[in-house]
């Protein structure tokens, strides 16, 4: 299968992008990025482009299934127009496109408060971008809902390193909803979604990635 991997320099999408390279199913990986990936291999293909200015036509859209691992905070992002242009605007764009030119599975890391009628503006987006991608009617469409994830970023987020600290002392005692979700069994949900499809709308839960 060819596959497309959107937010490979990302802590959840790193961890996709080796399972990827290592995976004899995926013949071919196309993982756009806004700066040169670490990595090179055979069958990557890593075009560096502005994702306000993507093309219309390029041989790399052409693919089976789509992994989208892209995501900020509001911190990062810097407002709430920046956050949803990232976490929203810019996925549904190249599922647009992707969609477009063929692909029939399209594999989104969301979040598991999604919803599109959230009072929160996190949900919100997240559950806004879920409803919009049904509406491209994709032939599977996986939703992967982490809590929080567990790893290592390259950048520290606070809030989320002390969450951490708790989580991981009072796991054991929690249910498997509220523990923390491992970036690489997020990864590795992803992944199987996108490399052995099944027809239709699925959801992987938090209390499954734990």
């Amino acid at each position: 299968m060819r596959v497309m991997l959107l937010g490979a320099t990302g802590l959840v999408g790193g961890q996709a992008l080796g399972l990827l390279l290592d995976d004899p199913r995926c013949t071919a990986l196309v993982a756009p990025s806004r700066r040169p990936l670490p990595v090179t291999a055979p069958k990557l293909d890593n075009p560096v482009l502005d994702f306000e200015h993507l093309p219309g036509t390029a041989p790399w859209w052409a693919v089976d299934a789509v992994i989208c691992a892209l995501g900020s905070t509001m911190a990062q992002a810097g407002s709430r127009d920046a956050f949803k242009r990232i976490d929203h605007d810019y996925p549904l764009t190249f599922a647009g496109q992707a969609h477009a030119h063929g692909a029939g599975t399209f594999v989104l890391n969301s979040a598991a408060g999604a919803d599109a009628g959230s009072r929160f503006f996190y949900n919100r987006v997240k559950g806004a971008l879920e409803q919009d991608l049904r509406g491209l009617e994709f032939d599977s469409l996986t939703l992967v809902r982490p809590g929080l994830i567990g790893g290592q970023r390259a950048h520290k987020r606070t809030g989320e390193h002390l969450a951490m600290q708790v989580l991981g002392v009072l796991g054991p005692l929690l249910p498997r909803g509220w523990r923390i979700n491992p970036a690489d069994n997020i990864a590795a949900a992803l992944v199987d979604a996108a490399l052995a499809p099944r027809p239709g709308e699925h959801v992987v839960s938090a209390a499954e990635l734990a």
